[in-house]
């Protein structure tokens, strides 16, 4: 089959879609005009151009019409003009009988922009009904023995106008025997009283015959006339009374013609003609004349039409009791009707589409609907809707409109047309229902992105990767064909710490798999995000991302580093101090280091890897702490060494040693003692690397003295030189002093640790102890050493009262100097 042609694919939406451009809105203002009843065929009601805001001749253009139901159309709109007449003569007391403000709504479509506009008519009551009496002659029985002042009612006069058009007066001819004065009832309509003022005598004059009239207040006003006539009957001593204050009956709208609804009671407790009582209308409309009759003799009240809630929902009449000689009594009958579900809901489709593209926004405007049911309460009251599974819903517009608009995206790739159902159903027992079918066609765009089957991925890559490595693969998929579902993956351009996205991945454009361009290093980048873009080649294109976090996974590439103690940059090692006296599990120093790795490959273990007396110290496996083992005794040895070795659990492991001196000793002069005899006795047995360090230090002091000597010696022969002697002297004082090498460990052993020296006089041999040592993370300088040195020599003594002790103490001061090394 020939494809159509485009426009006349969007030729049934262009109306309401693609020009409105923005979704149906209901005019939240309110137009109201005003008119008198009974003007002429096109008279001007309203200029509705103007408060549209709309030229004459765009009335025409954008498709400007009146919508309404029900009644015949009341007006009509002048294209030429642009304003709103009156389409025929209009009755007020036809629309709304007696009610005080006469409204007449209706609705201004705007076909161009589906919008919807309410109006209001307020048709203004004129003085064009005149009062009129139900019956031309009013008959009165009045008892000759009556008493002055009393009252009769007269039966009043009816007026259809309203306010003060309305009846408003009523006159008496003048007659010396009679008067007449007006009585509101609860209802506000005023009633005629004929008041006696003389006594009537029956054999003087049998008949009084007066005229009632009733006006207005229309200008000029409007009046009627009524013969009464006043009987003078002999005494009648009752009066008929009712059997109820008010008579109210409820019936249902279908009830057959014919039905008694209700029969009136008087009694008149008279005899004879005075007793005999009949039934009349007092107060009614010709219209309740032809809906309803009353049997004189019964009273009864029966149908002699079909009633009709939906024109009225009650009727009020009065019925008069008279009994022979013409004692009235009135009473109230109120019928009440019952609205019965016989009216089904009434759907008319104002305007609709036949075609609407599957990108249409949602709320697109498909159709006008006007529902209405005659009904009232819940049989009026009309719920709509359409299929479940359809994605169109109603909304409710103003008065009785529905709009059918979208509410979910339309893909033609599912369903192409639907036929749509409205169905509205009223809430009577039993329900009446009005189905209405709407055709609609969907007109295929390009409304399908690729899409891919997770929101977002993760991906795992090792590091030190090679490059080039493939890292991960992903794929979308569009349901649209041919172009429409070409894809082309991208990676969004982003900076890694201000460097492109770029020099790391790329992505192959047709597969959709990602590289690494160069490799991965974990402890400078931990993980990556990216974007992947998915675009077709639609017109116009249509795309998708999804997140990629690629994780990159530690690797044991890095060995334990090791922060204290530190290694010493001269090539000598440090010294940790431990008193002899220390007992077992005492602290002597800790083994700090990290791994760069992480996880299981940073996790760490010490452990002692070689002691100069096994057993003396344990090494703590994860804290790296360095303790006694076991008291120290006097045999042990003054310098123990120490090798930690700390290692990770990566596979394969990585390790790191440490050597550590630890010196034993309660006291400085005890440390320099043993230190001086280390060479002896501990060092002999271990190694003979301190002979070899003494022998080499002693020959270079040899060395350096002859070099001294000889220097001397050619300074003296030139001494008979003053000047030449003078600048030698000069020169031979800016030579730097000798750098002594000290026993092996000495020097560490100063440039590590800095004690608090003191004096304690407690006992007559006074000595030097150090209490716990201050442990310094690096090496001290020789300027601080210098300082150090400087500080021995400064302490106060106080006064010696030992001199054997004064003696050790001064015996120990000097070795600060040469012991501070290079």
């Amino acid at each position: 089959m020939a494809a159509r042609p485009r426009g006349a694919d969007y030729g049934g939406i262009v109306l309401l879609s693609i020009l409105l451009g923005t979704r149906w809105e209901a005019w939240a203002g309110q137009i109201r005009y005003s008119v008198a009843e009974e003007t002429e065929k096109g008279s001007f009601v309203g200029d509705i151009a103007q408060d549209l805001g709309l030229e004459p001749r765009e009335l025409v253009e954008r498709g400007v019409r009146i919508v309404s139901r029900g009644r015949a159309q009341l007006f009509a709109l002048n294209a030429r003009s642009g304003s709103l007449v009156t389409a025929g003569r209009i009755d007020r007391e036809e629309l709304c009988t007696q009610s005080a403000q006469c409204l007449v709504s209706l609705n201004i479509l705007v076909e161009e922009k589906m919008n919807l506009y309410p109006v209001e008519v307020e048709i203004r009551d004129v003085n064009d009904n005149a009062p009129k009496f139900l019956t031309e002659e009013i008959n009165v029985k009045i008892m000759e023995n009556a008493a002055p002042g009393l009252r009769f009612p007269l039966s009043e006069a009816v007026d259809p106008d309203v306010g003060v058009n309305s009846l408003q007066s009523y006159q008496l001819s003048p007659n010396r025997h009679f008067s007449l004065v007006m009585q509101s009832g609860d209802d506000g309509v005023k009633y005629p009283l004929l008041v006696l003022e003389q006594v009537l005598d029956r054999e003087e004059e049998a008949f009084h015959h007066l005229v009632l009239l009733a006006s207005d207040g229309g200008n000029p006003p409007l009046s009627a006339t009524a013969q009464i006539q006043v009987t003078v009957v002999d005494m009648n001593d009752h009066i008929p009374v009712f059997s109820l204050p008010q008579y109210q009956v409820t019936v249902p709208e279908n009830v057959p013609v014919g039905t008694r609804l209700l029969t009136v009671k008087a009694v008149d407790l008279d005899e004879g003609v005075n007793g005999e009582v009949t039934y009349s209308f007092r107060k009614i409309t010709p219209k309740l004349i032809q809906l309803f009759h009353l049997n004189s003799l019964t009273g009864e009240l029966s149908t002699l039409k079909g009633l009709d809630y939906e024109e009225a929902s009650s009727y009020e009449m009065e019925i008069q009791a008279q009994d022979g000689p013409g004692s009235l009594a009135k009473v109230k009958v109120l019928v009440m009707v019952v609205d019965v579900n016989d009216n089904a809901p009434e759907v008319t489709v104002t305007s609709v589409s036949s075609s609407i593209p599957e990108d249409a926004p949602l709320g697109t405007v498909i159709a006008f609907l006007n529902v209405h049911d005659r009904d009232s309460g819940k049989n009026g009251q009309v719920v709509c809707h359409v299929g479940d599974q359809l994605p169109f819903k109603l909304e409710k517009s103003v008065d009785n409109y529905y709009r059918l608009v979208t509410w979910k995206d339309l893909d033609r790739e599912e369903v192409s047309s639907y036929k749509i159902t409205v169905t509205a159903s009223d809430l009577g027992t039993p329900p009446l229902a009005t189905e209405t079918h709407i055709s609609l066609m969907v007109a295929d765009t390009n409304d399908n992105p690729p899409a891919f089957p997770h929101a977002s991925y993760s991906a795992y890559i090792p590091e030190n990767n090679p490059r080039g490595a493939s890292i991960f693969s992903v794929t979308a998929q569009d349901p649209d064909s041919q172009e429409n579902a070409q894809i082309t993956y991208s990676v969004m351009e982003d900076t890694i710490s201000g460097v492109p996205l770029s020099t790391y991945v790329s992505i192959n454009s047709d597969t959709g798999i990602l590289y690494a361009l160069q490799p991965f290093d974990y402890e400078h980048l931990r993980d990556l995000q990216l974007w992947v873009t998915a675009s077709d080649s639609g017109e116009p294109p249509l795309s998708s991302n999804a997140s990629l976090t690629l994780f990159v996974l530690d690797q044991n590439d890095n060995a334990p580093e090791i922060l204290y103690p530190t290694i010493p940059t001269d090539g000598s090692t440090g010294v940790e101090l431990a008193p002899r006296s220390a007992e077992p599990g005492y602290l002597v120093t800790k083994v700090v280091a990290v791994d760069r790795d992480s996880g299981q490959n940073a996790w760490l273990s010490y452990r002692l890897l070689k002691a100069s007396e096994p057993g003396l110290f344990s090494v703590g496996l994860h804290t790296g702490e360095v303790r006694t083992a076991r008291a120290l005794l006097d045999r042990d040895a003054l310098k123990q060494s120490l090798v930690v070795a700390v290692q990770d659990h990566g596979q394969p492991p990585l390790s790191a040693t440490v050597t550590l001196t630890v010196a034993v000793a309660d006291s400085i002069p005890e440390v320099l003692a043993d230190l001086g005899s280390v060479r002896t006795a501990n060092d002999q047995d271990d190694s003979d690397l301190t002979l070899y360090l003494v022998v080499a230090v002693a020959t270079v002091s040899c060395v350096f003295l002859a070099f001294v000597i000889v220097l001397v010696a050619l300074r003296l022969r030139r001494w008979h030189h003053s000047r030449l002697l003078h600048s030698a002297g000069d020169r031979l004082s800016g030579i730097p002093a000798p750098h002594f090498m000290g026993i092996d460990g000495v020097q560490a052993f100063l440039q590590t640790y800095s004690h608090e020296v003191s004096l304690t006089t407690d006992s007559r041999k006074s000595h030097l102890i150090f209490p716990q040592p201050n442990y310094a993370d690096t090496l001290i300088s020789q300027e601080s050493c210098g300082k150090n040195a400087s500080l021995l020599t400064s302490v106060d003594f106080q006064e010696c009262k030992d001199e054997a002790a004064c003696a050790q103490v001064s015996s120990v001061l000097p070795l600060a100097v040469p012991l501070c090394l290079q």
